[in-house]
């Protein structure tokens, strides 16, 4: 967590890529509409985030049997 633009992707993609990691980028999760409403300047409410964490609430399930998967 910080500030807009400030590298914190990069860096998480840096180091993931040397220690074997993958790197889910939480923004990617967004539905246009959240997308569209953070570009106009206006905040996220609860009901906007809800599917947005419903769906990093998925994708980290998926991760974790595909790694149990894989153990």
């Amino acid at each position: 967590m910080g500030v807009c633009g400030c590298g914190k992707s990069t860096v998480a993609r840096r180091y993931a890529a040397g220690a074997g990691y993958l790197v889910v980028e939480a923004d990617d999760f967004h539905p246009p509409a959240n997308v569209a409403k953070m570009r106009s300047g206006q905040p996220l409410t609860d009901e906007d985030r809800a599917g947005w964490l419903a769906a990093l609430a998925a994708r980290i399930s998926e991760g974790r049997a595909r790694a149990r998967r894989w153990s």
